[in-house]
């Protein structure tokens, strides 16, 4: 496509009318298998010759739309999709980390992705190695040797909010021959662009802000194609294969059958054949409906956020709040020079009150729901300690600067003086306060 503007990409790249019988918006392909025609074009879909439908569990032409238009999104070389976040986070690790090897990672994370790091991965000899001092790019240098085979840490984290100078992590994983997975799940290919910025390949919970709705479970990967998987960190890529042969029957890598893109043709070949976890065509093109409105939704989020964290920073029942969109937060000089639209729509703050305080003001809100999603068109709140980072011990916990008291907001579209005013009235029933008139 020409060189479009994000907001008409997101809506028309990777789809031409011609192609799905003038359908206007993307058909859902609900079809487990696809015809082969003759056994000539088997052998080319088989061997990459041709590219077209074999079986919907390593490609759907629904799910390859929404492949094509994250991958132009994010100016990425190639995407796959997954059945949800975890998937394309458990797959990449899986795949760099073959045969054994380590991680170095940021120390606050999502919880599940930090729970598998600390104790699932080493269950298949992937260790990790998480970085005590996060905001220090020489930090995670520091951890890197001959077994590290990637550097994985989120753009803006989940639930702290806190955003890193990947530029500078990039430069110095780069000196020593390592890739960098960046998580972009709160920040999306809207707020903040990973492969701009030094990284290599990119994950998303595309359940989360991408789609938008909570309606669909969906992960995505995307591979920039750019970096030089070295045959002695990463040998099992330079591993000829008979699955990957060509069509005269010559044996490939995963970088032989495409340079360009050999993370995404060893996810699809290997882990999307032998483990599954495939995205379905109804949830992605849930996802692509999500997608259409993703720049309409965050402007409106975002400046919500803006108002919603001042308001809080304000409060005398708030310790704290973590917004880099603030002024006092020690990241709104980064959120200034790498996010020029805006730091995301999450929020957390800390409650200066007791458990059951906390219980209490859950409790009393109308308008906040009390689920664990974020990036939804509703305004969620959680406490991340007792839900979505529960299966952390202790330690680990305050190695990511998670406390008991912490509060996480996503917000929605509601209207913000609604939002507001169901936070104060929430307070006040928590605390027992007489209700304002």
């Amino acid at each position: 496509m020409p060189d479009y503007a994000f907001e008409t990409l997101r809506i028309h790249a990777a789809y031409d009318p011609k192609d799905h019988g003038n359908a206007v918006s993307p058909p859902i392909y609900q079809s487990a298998a696809f015809d082969l025609e003759n056994t000539a074009r088997a052998k080319r879909l088989w061997t990459g010759a041709e590219v077209g439908g074999i079986y919907t569990r390593v490609g759907n032409p629904t799910v390859s739309i929404l492949e094509e238009r994250i991958a132009k999104l994010d100016g990425g070389s190639a995407a796959i999709g997954l059945a949800s976040g975890m998937s394309a986070i458990s797959y990449v690790i899986l795949l760099l980390g073959e045969g054994g090897g380590n991680i170095v990672a940021a120390s606050s994370l999502y919880g599940a992705a930090q729970e598998s790091l600390l104790h699932f991965f080493p269950k298949f000899g992937i260790t990790t190695q998480f970085v005590t001092d996060r905001h220090d790019p020489q930090a995670y240098e520091a951890l890197i040797d001959d077994d590290t085979r990637a550097i994985y840490l989120e753009s803006i984290s989940n639930p702290n909010a806190e955003i890193y100078d990947i530029e500078a992590i990039a430069e110095a994983a780069h000196r020593h021959g390592v890739p960098v997975i960046v998580d972009n799940t709160v920040a999306t290919p809207y707020l903040y662009q990973p492969f701009k910025h030094g990284a290599d390949i990119i994950v998303y919970s595309a359940t989360k802000g991408i789609c938008g709705h909570g309606n669909a479970i969906a992960g995505l990967v995307v591979e920039n194609g750019t970096f030089e998987y070295s045959r002695e960190r990463f040998p099992h890529l330079h591993e000829l294969s008979w699955k990957l042969r060509d069509i005269d029957d010559n044996p490939r890598s995963p970088i032989d059958a495409d340079p360009h893109a050999p993370i995404i043709t060893a996810l699809r070949c290997f882990h999307l054949e032998f483990i599954g976890a495939k995205l379905s065509p109804f949830d992605a093109y849930q996802v692509l409906d999500g997608l259409s409105t993703l720049v309409e939704r965050l402007d409106k989020q975002i400046s919500s956020t803006a108002r919603i964290a001042q308001h809080l920073s304000n409060h005398p029942h708030v310790a704290w709040v973590r917004y880099a969109g603030l002024a006092q937060s020690p990241f709104h000089s980064l959120a200034e020079r790498d996010f020029s639209h805006g730091a995301g729509a999450l929020l957390s703050f800390g409650f200066k009150g007791s458990d059951e305080q906390i219980d209490a003001f859950i409790q009393a809100l109308d308008v906040f729901s009390y689920h664990v999603n974020i990036g939804d068109f509703r305004s969620l709140i959680a406490n991340p300690t007792h839900t979505t980072h529960t299966e952390l011990e202790q330690e680990v916990l305050e190695s990511a600067d998670i406390p008991s008291n912490i509060l996480r907001l996503s917000i929605g579209l509601e209207h913000v003086d609604d939002l507001i005013a169901d936070l104060d009235h929430a307070f006040q029933l928590a605390f027992n306060e007489p209700t304002k008139e």
